[in-house]
């Protein structure tokens, strides 16, 4: 029906359609207005609350449409953060509106267009301080009155956004500023200092107990008798004013369990609060001695009983009175399903006589006799403050662990004890409810809160740790526990397990009840208590403020006269002005005695980039707190100090800015200047930058090439003038190369030029400290070499300079060889001979080298050196394929270059000099270096006269070059640095020990790398081991050799150990000595080298000697085997036929055992299985020794076959069993007759449930027949401690031990320490 025939429909149906067509209108209002807000741009605004440390991190996102009012962005951004609307700003946080530090109109009705915001882009906003005050939080009953559901939850505090969840057993984490202001209810919280809910309960109960306050108020501290610190009423009292008159939502309790003698380690120890009742009583009782309040707890708390046996023969009664300060009350009786249902009737069972009869009967005294008898309790006396503890703790003895009953109990909110006593004279009885200690949790743990009526008003409150909120009755009925439903034997499991613990009624007798003092009525000295405590707040409150309007911020300053970056933290008043400021941190960056204080100035500075951002010229008297945005947590940004000497000016900083370092570089002495600093802007193109950079350094613009280091290793020549910076890749920090000479450099491809690799070395050399091993001949003999070859001791470089010719370098490659051990100077030799001659045949290793001479090098037709050729070159490997290279002393990598004696490639420079440039002077560099350092011989034949100045290494075939970009073979050529000087050794070193302080080119490859540190070592590089050194002093073996240093950084440390290097195909192999019957099987005995193709017998033929002179060990090669090691398990025979990495996988890290044999070996074949055997004898209760059998096959009959030989047990009586656990699979005599699988139903040892398919697996094997001991419970006791410490040595069969829950005790001296023996 269309909505036009409304007014044919019968009158019946009229409302109907009425409604209907009212909704269809409503739905297509919505939809239009839906249509319009799609059309209508949004704002997308992100907001940074930076009011706390808390929240700092957080952001708030709100996607409105434009047209929304800034009145309507303040509301919704109150609701989403709940802070009251009106007590916060909001700031621009960065883009356009950035500069504008004005606090947005809460109050306009602008929309978010018209006040700048821009659609469709993320507008950045800060959520500040209002006037100096933080946000206030909105109350937490502000919404309804008082059946709100945030004060009406009694149990563990909900997680943000949740409602309340019984499963959170500690309370909810609080901010400090939560804790500032007072909840409504008028009462304070207590902090929970980690698990101490339960100290916080009672102390609230205390608190809410007029007669125990109003006692504790009477007591007088007496400072000089007792330390206050340690005085636990004195504490107490203290609490206790702070709970009346504190304006902090919750105050804390770190003062009072000081005063217990407790440490920090005992916030995280949860107890029970019935038993810190009692230990707090009796601490209280203790110091209050000889005063006033000596008989205070008994008076409130204490009531009697008679605990009384009557004869049921004669009539006789024995009994005794005795106190209590709490009554317990079981929940379930013991062996029943059924919980008591209410207090009443648990109070009724506790009173119940039981019937003493049978093997219980009582000796009558009267009877002479035993006799049947009735034995009970009577209550006689019942305390004015009755404390019930319902006992929901319990041991299962079934599970044998603790558990807690959450059974339904009742209990009255008015309790009539008179029907519980037998005295006729008491007078009413009636008691009134006014405390619940409640728990939520298990028994493993969980968290206490307390139920609480005040005595003022009648009104109940849950004191939950810090939070205190209004309650009602229907609330405490929640606490009853239990559930809906009959109460059967599970409902315990499935209850609530938030519930009654502790109750506290006060007898109802108007004579007795007080009420709190009032403040008019406060002692004297409670009045300046209060008067001292509210001091102590306003001062934390004066001095809170400051911290809120105080700046902190990151300080950095370069240091004028040391030249080091300095780092403090600048704290400013916000109302302190700028001048201020720098005044301030003049001061802190001890700058008074170095530089004037006119020379300073403050600059906006980002540290990560390195950049200045902008100076604040003409604002020294603006307030910090305007200039840097308002006091926050953190802030994106640094301030730096920024010093001149007395004839310069500041440079001004505007933002927009780019800060660009300048290097000018000199090609022909081949330096790189220190940074010159400028700032330009993106805009400007590359014609006018270099016009600017010319004005700066004076170079001339037209002959300037500037190179762009955008990263590391990326070198951009900027050669297109109509280019701007920012099309260049300029961002906030650049780093820039000019140089502007008329060489024919210029003309060259820039990757070809000698510019680039003047900056490409630059950028890749790094500094490193090498700790040479004692006795090498390291820089000390270096410099006597040099004295004989030069005349002088001055360094390397100039002993080359002056040689200026084949002569000169021939000294120096002869003074670095005299170093080296007699087999580098015959490997050097003979590489020489082998270069001159073009034999390629190896000369073998002479003892006797003295009178040997290195032959002259010819000179070639240029006259430039012809260096002696070492073949082949070193080679690096591509340092973008680098993998990591460390790892421990064992670890050794499968994939390794070559590095055995006899290989050319151990033909690495002599020298740490051995070539220099006849035509050119050394040439500093940027970082100290200079192109005459420490360079390689080892040249190919095709730069036979090219002039180089630095190392040239044969790149990888198998990489791929960073330097093929002008199309270069991949075979050509490239320059390595290296440059080593003797280096000042640190403290704690030890003698003999010496340091190098070695610069390199990081894409040196490690080879390389140690060839070049032979001469200092004094042995070749496959005789020493290179270990890195980490911050933890940590040191890890680098073993691929073919790998560059470019996971070094400038600083890192090596240490460098002689011992042979590990070749190509061979593994650093741990071996451990098996001994079967030994308590300890597994003894460590050596490191040995395993190489691949070699046999297991020859890796034996090695072992013999190292085993004889490192292990004392006389073996002969038949009388011992290598088996493998997995852990602790032995595993597979070796056999003296298998090779290495054909039939035996070995690996880095690897681990073998030797066992030595008692005759020849057994195993022959792969076929067959060695299993270890041990008996055990039952009628003994021990074990006899392992025995080896060997097994032909897998079969269950061979094995049966195999035990009955070695021990005798008819085939039909022998049963046997695999052992568990690793090796040797202790177990103890007690247990090892029923614990194991006696007998498996199986044919074959490979199958479920044995798996036995490797050699080394434990057999136990008894005889059927054989009869177990039967021991007396001494010996069972005696056995039990003996077989306990056996397998506790071994380190065998550990159980899981919980942790020892720590008795709750008060030092009343508050030093535990004193105490120690009644733990």
């Amino acid at each position: 029906m269309v909505p036009g025939e409304e007014n044919q429909l019968v009158p019946k149906e009229d409302v109907f359609w009425r409604c209907r067509q009212s909704i269809f209108d409503e739905m297509k209002k919505k939809f239009s207005q839906i249509e319009n807000a799609a059309e209508e741009p949004r704002v997308l605004c992100i907001i940074q609350d930076t009011t706390n440390s808390k929240t700092v991190n957080e952001r708030i996102t709100l996607n409105l449409p434009a047209s929304t009012p800034l009145r309507k962005l303040f509301e919704d951004v109150a609701i989403k953060v709940g802070y009251v609307n009106g007590t916060f700003d909001l700031v621009w946080g960065n883009g356009i509106n950035a500069t504008d530090m004005t606090p947005l109109d809460h109050t306009s009705e602008k929309s978010l267009l018209d006040t700048n915001f821009e659609p469709g882009k993320k507008n950045f906003l800060h959520l500040t301080d209002k006037d100096g005050e933080q946000p206030q939080i909105v109350s937490e009953d502000t919404s309804t009155a008082d059946d709100s559901v945030q004060d009406r939850f009694i149990g563990p505090l909900p997680r943000e956004g949740s409602v309340g969840s019984t499963s959170d057993y500690v309370s909810q984490s609080y901010s400090y500023s939560s804790i500032l202001n007072k909840s409504e209810t008028g009462y304070v919280g207590l902090v929970n200092q980690a698990m101490t809910c339960y100290l916080n309960s009672l102390l609230q109960t205390l608190f809410m107990t007029p007669e125990f306050r109003n006692a504790l108020y009477k007591w007088e501290f007496e400072e000089s008798e007792e330390d206050p610190v340690t005085s636990i009423p004195y504490q107490l009292q203290r609490l206790f004013v702070l709970l009346q008159t504190s304006k902090k939502r919750a105050i804390e309790t770190t003062d009072v369990t000081r005063s217990f003698g407790w440490d920090s380690s005992e916030a995280w120890q949860q107890h029970d609060v019935q038993e810190l009742c009692r230990v707090m009583f009796d601490a209280l009782e203790q110091k209050w001695k000889q005063t006033e309040q000596a008989d205070l707890i008994n008076e409130l708390y204490q009531g009697k009983l008679k605990d009384y046996v009557r004869c049921l023969e004669c009539g006789y009664e024995g009994w005794r009175i005795d106190t209590y300060l709490d009554i317990p009350l079981v929940i379930r009786p013991y062996g029943s399903s059924q919980a008591f249902a209410s207090v009443e009737e648990a109070l009724h069972a506790f009173i119940q006589p039981e019937i003493l009869d049978g093997p219980n009967q009582y000796f009558c005294e009267r009877c002479k006799k035993k006799c049947d008898a009735r034995k009970g309790l009577r209550f006689l006396h019942f305390p004015y403050l009755l404390t019930l503890q319902l006992k929901r703790f319990d041991f299962d003895y079934t599970t044998m662990h603790r558990i807690k009953l959450n059974d339904r109990m009742t209990f009255p909110e008015e309790l009539d004890m008179s029907t519980f006593i037998d005295v006729e004279d008491e007078t009413s009885l009636l008691y009134e409810l006014f405390s619940v200690m409640v728990h939520s949790g298990s028994a493993a743990g969980g968290h206490y809160y307390a139920c609480i009526k005040s005595f003022s008003d009648e009104q109940w409150y849950s004191f939950n740790d810090q939070h205190v909120s209004r309650i009602t009755q229907e609330d405490i009925k929640k606490t009853h526990g239990g559930s809906s439903g009959s109460r059967g034997y599970y409902s315990s499991a499935f209850a609530s397990s938030t519930n009654a613990y502790m109750l506290i009624y006060r007898l109802k007798d108007p004579s007795r009840n007080a009420k709190f003092l009032e403040v008019n009525d406060y002692p004297e000295h409670i009045k300046n208590l209060v008067q001292k405590e509210k001091e102590l707040e306003e001062q934390e409150k004066r001095q809170r403020e400051i911290e809120r309007n105080t700046c902190k911020i990151k300080l950095f300053c370069m240091h004028p006269a040391k030249q080091v970056m300095m780092e403090n933290k600048l704290e400013v008043h916000k109302d302190k002005t700028l001048k201020e400021a720098v005044e301030i941190a003049y001061k802190m960056m001890d700058l008074e005695e170095v530089i004037p204080l006119d020379c300073c100035r403050l600059v906006k500075y980002d540290e990560f980039h390195d950049y200045l951002e902008r100076s604040y010229e003409g604002e020294e008297d603006t307030p910090m707190g305007l200039l840097l945005g308002g006091v926050k947590s953190t802030y994106m940004f640094d301030l730096l100090l920024e010093t001149r000497k007395p004839d310069q000016v500041f440079q001004s900083y505007k933002p927009g800015e780019v800060m660009v370092k300048v290097h000018v570089v000199d090609i022909k002495t081949e330096s790189v200047s220190p940074p010159v600093s400028i700032r330009a802007y993106l805009n400007q193109t590359v014609t006018e930058f270099k016009q600017f950079i010319s004005k700066t350094i004076h170079l001339p613009a037209e002959t300037m090439r500037i190179v762009l280091e955008r990263c590391y290793n990326d070198l951009r020549l900027l050669n297109v003038p109509s280019k701007t910076l920012k099309a260049e890749g300029f961002f906030r920090s650049n780093k820039i190369f000019v140089e502007s000479s008329e060489s024919l450099d210029r003309q060259m491809a820039f990757t070809d030029s000698h510019l680039w690799k003047l900056l490409d070395r630059h950028a890749n050399t790094i500094r490193l400290f090498v700790l040479l091993p004692e006795q090498s001949p390291g820089s000390h003999s270096k410099r006597t070499a040099y004295q004989k070859a030069g005349g002088d001791s001055r360094h390397v470089d100039d002993a080359c300079e002056r040689g200026k010719g084949p002569l000169g370098s021939l000294k120096s490659v002869e003074a670095i060889l005299e170093e080296s051990t007699e087999k580098l100077k015959s490997l050097s030799l003979q590489q020489q001979q082998d270069g001159d001659n073009g034999d390629s045949s190896k000369s073998t290793e002479t003892s006797d080298f003295e009178n040997i001479e290195s032959p002259l090098n010819e000179r070639d037709s240029s006259g430039s050196v012809d260096n002696r050729e070492l073949e082949p070159q070193m080679q690096t490997s591509d340092p973008e394929n680098v993998q990591s290279e460390e790892r421990s002393d064992s670890d050794v990598n499968n994939d390794r270059s070559t590095s055995s004696v006899d290989s050319d490639i151990l033909s690495s420079s002599h020298s740490s000099d051995t070539l220099c440039n006849a035509d050119s002077a050394p040439v500093p560099l940027a970082n100290g270096l200079d192109s005459h350092s420490i360079t390689s011989s080892r040249r190919s034949k095709a730069n036979e006269g090219k002039k180089e100045t630095w190392d040239t290494a044969e790149e990888d075939s198998g990489t791929d070059s960073e330097y093929d970009e002008s199309g270069k073979s991949r075979g050509e050529t490239q320059y390595m640095y290296f440059k080593a000087e003797s280096y000042a050794a640190d403290e704690g070193s030890g003698e003999g020990h010496k340091w190098l302080m070695v610069h390199v080119d990081k894409r040196i490859t490690l080879a390389a790398f140690k060839q070049h540190l032979e001469p200092f070592v004094g042995v070749l590089s496959s005789h020493f081991k290179v270990f890195r050194v980490y911050a933890s002093n940590q040191e890890f073996e680098s073993v691929r050799l073919n790998e560059t240093l470019s996971s070094f950084s400038d600083d890192n440390k090596i240490t460098i150990r002689l011992g042979r290097a590990l070749k190509k195909g061979e593994y650093r192999v741990k071996v451990y000595q098996l001994l079967v019957n030994e308590q300890e099987p597994c003894r460590f005995l050596l490191d040995a080298v395993f190489a691949k193709g070699m046999t297991v017998r020859q890796s034996k033929e090695e072992l013999l000697p190292q085993l004889r002179e490192q292990c004392g060990l006389e073996l002969s090669i038949d009388r011992f085997r290598l088996r493998k090691k997995t852990w602790k398990n032995p595993g597979t025979v070796f056999l003296d036929y298998h090779v290495y990495e054909e039939d035996i996988n070995i690996s880095s890290n690897w681990e073998v055992f030797l066992e030595a044999l008692d005759g020849v070996e057994k195993m022959k074949s792969m076929s067959q299985l060695a299993v270890l055997s041990r008996r055990w004898r039952p009628s003994e209760m021990k074990l006899d020794p392992f025995q080896e059998v060997v097994l032909e096959s897998s079969s269950v009959d061979e094995l049966r076959e195999k035990l009955c030989e070695i021990s005798g047990i008819p085939l039909e009586d022998i049963e046997f069993a695999k052992g568990r656990g690793t090796f040797p699979c202790d177990i103890s005599v007690l247990e090892i007759h029923q614990e194991l699988d006696w007998n498996p139903k199986v044919s074959t040892l490979n199958v479920w449930p044995l798996y036995i398919c490797d050699d080394g697996a434990v057999i136990f094997y008894r005889d059927k027949t054989e009869e177990i001991m039967e021991l007396t419970d001494e010996q069972r006791n005696e056995l039990m401690k003996k077989e306990s410490s056996r397998l506790q040595k071994t380190g065998h069969r550990v159980t899981y031990s919980p942790r020892k829950e720590k008795a709750l005790k008060i030092y009343l001296d508050g030093a535990p320490n004193k105490d120690l023996t009644q733990d």
